[in-house]
């Protein structure tokens, strides 16, 4: 264990030390998610994504911390053998927070999805947070009551997500409408439309509007000092030159889901199966814009991290 201030009891979380060192002096840190490397997408280019996320989180000023559970603790900052684990490992199960406690007591590992990555960042005390988009409320969920508990998180733990919005796959309207009920902001990046994670454009415009690092920072430390428990979301359009068409992307999706709802598959497992299957269907177009847009997003976290250390 090193000896950096988690606010989780130290048998069950392990910061890196470059992350405990970051943290102790007030220097900027952002998390990344495990399951976008282990389900996310396939090896190797998963692996090579994980690296070019934490260089570009460098670059930017701020330390990378990649979270996931590994035997039984949650690894805050892993090294280059913990990484290549988790991207070789295809059998390697999806964490959410309902699944955290039962890792930890049986010794157990998995990957963290956006709701367990906040966990384990707040937990560490980090703030901003790096993926490519989140969960939200499912298409059919009027039957199926299938709502991610990304948003529940981001409801509960005080962690700004930085992302190209809700998954496409999902229903994005009734997502927005959620996460309204719940009290998130929903911030967009120097846009005021809502991004549709492949593509730029959704169609429903975003409550609220910064066009810099230091106003989201301002953002988030006004949370903080307001005493709100949750967090808030920062949607960044996707790279212009990978972004799909809409147009595009919602054939692709429908048929996608139709594949899915044809084989039986739903649950945490449908949507691995759907971001793969839109893989086949785009001719692996769909993987281009999503690193691009993984990687933009570590970009722009970066920069809000540095500009909230800043502040503090």
């Amino acid at each position: 264990m090193t000896d950096g201030q988690s606010r989780m009891n130290g048998d069950v979380i392990q910061l890196s030390d470059d992350v405990a060192a970051a943290l102790k002096a007030n220097r900027p840190v952002v998390a990344l998610e495990s399951t976008i490397i282990a389900h996310g997408m396939p090896y190797p280019e998963n692996l090579k994504t994980a690296h070019v996320l934490e260089k570009t989180i460098a670059d930017a000023g701020a330390v990378p911390a990649t979270i996931a559970v590994l035997d039984g603790l949650i690894r805050v900052g892993l090294d280059a053998g913990a990484l290549e684990r988790i991207a070789k490992d295809s059998s390697l199960p999806k964490l959410s927070r309902r699944d955290l406690p039962v890792a930890i007591a049986t010794g157990g590992s998995g990957a963290t999805t956006v709701a367990a990555t906040m966990i384990g960042a707040d937990g560490a005390g980090i703030r901003v947070f790096a993926t490519g988009g989140i969960g939200g409320v499912h298409r059919g969920a009027t039957d199926s009551f299938d709502v991610s508990a990304d948003l529940d998180e981001l409801a509960s733990t005080p962690v700004a997500v930085v992302c190209a919005g809700a998954k496409a796959i999902l229903d994005l309207a009734k997502t927005l409408e959620y996460l309204e009920t719940k009290g998130v902001p929903v911030i967009g990046y120097g846009t005021d439309e809502l991004p549709a994670f492949y593509s730029r454009e959704s169609g429903l415009a975003v409550p609220l509007r910064a066009d810099s690092a230091g106003a989201v920072a301002e953002i988030i430390l006004a949370q903080q000092r307001l005493g709100y428990a949750g967090g808030c979301i920062v949607a960044v359009p996707p790279p212009a030159d990978t972004a799909l068409p809409k147009a595009d992307m919602d054939a692709v999706i429908d048929q996608a889901i139709g594949d899915a709802d044809a084989a039986g598959i739903f649950g945490k497992a449908l949507t691995p199966f759907l971001l793969g299957r839109i893989v086949e269907l785009t001719g692996g177009r769909s993987l281009v814009a999503n690193i691009a847009l993984a990687k933009n997003n570590a970009r722009v976290a970066g920069q809000i991290a540095v500009a909230l250390a800043a502040l503090n």
